[in-house]
């Protein structure tokens, strides 16, 4: 091939990578305005408390999280898993519901509750690293009696 060749070939597959990189950018934007589906769940448990949570355990369902919901009953929830212990911040876009939101670690211990407000886009950070992330109607968490330093059994494989 002549250089000529060669630096059109280079600029088409670099116009080609940057044309699937767009529309993967895109397709991952619109997929943040739409709820999650129902989530798997698991039962989460403090002595003789207990929460239905669903697992957000994916990179897409976590960013999404309860956007868009309507309602969460008392007794359920969702649980964010990280996949190794790292500093979060969580904020409320397109979230309607007043939540409370616990930062776990990965032995299960609460190490923080912050109450979150509708629709807020304020980040709300973990004060340290943490394994998982429950959010729970607001209040929840003083109305079991839950706090820093409890802990929940998390029945999963990671």
């Amino acid at each position: 091939m002549t250089g000529r060749r060669v630096t059109r070939a280079v600029t088409i597959l670099m116009a080609a990578v940057l044309l699937a990189a767009s529309c993967s950018a895109k397709t991952d934007a619109a997929d943040l305005n739409k709820p999650n589906p129902r989530l798997p769940t698991v039962t989460l448990r403090s002595g003789d408390i207990r929460v239905i949570a669903e697992v957000a355990d994916i990179e897409i369902e976590r960013n999404r999280g309860l956007m868009f919901r309507k309602s969460l009953d008392e007794g359920k929830g969702m649980l964010f898993v990280f996949e190794q212990d790292q500093r979060v911040s969580f904020w409320m876009r397109n979230t309607s519901i007043p939540l409370s939101l616990a930062y776990i670690t990965a032995d299960g211990t609460i190490v923080q509750i912050l109450d979150l407000k509708p629709y807020s886009e304020q980040p709300k950070p973990s004060e340290r690293s943490v394994r998982y992330a429950l959010e729970v109607p607001q209040g929840w968490y003083g109305k079991v009696g839950l706090g820093v330093g409890d802990k929940f059994e998390i029945p999963l494989g990671k």
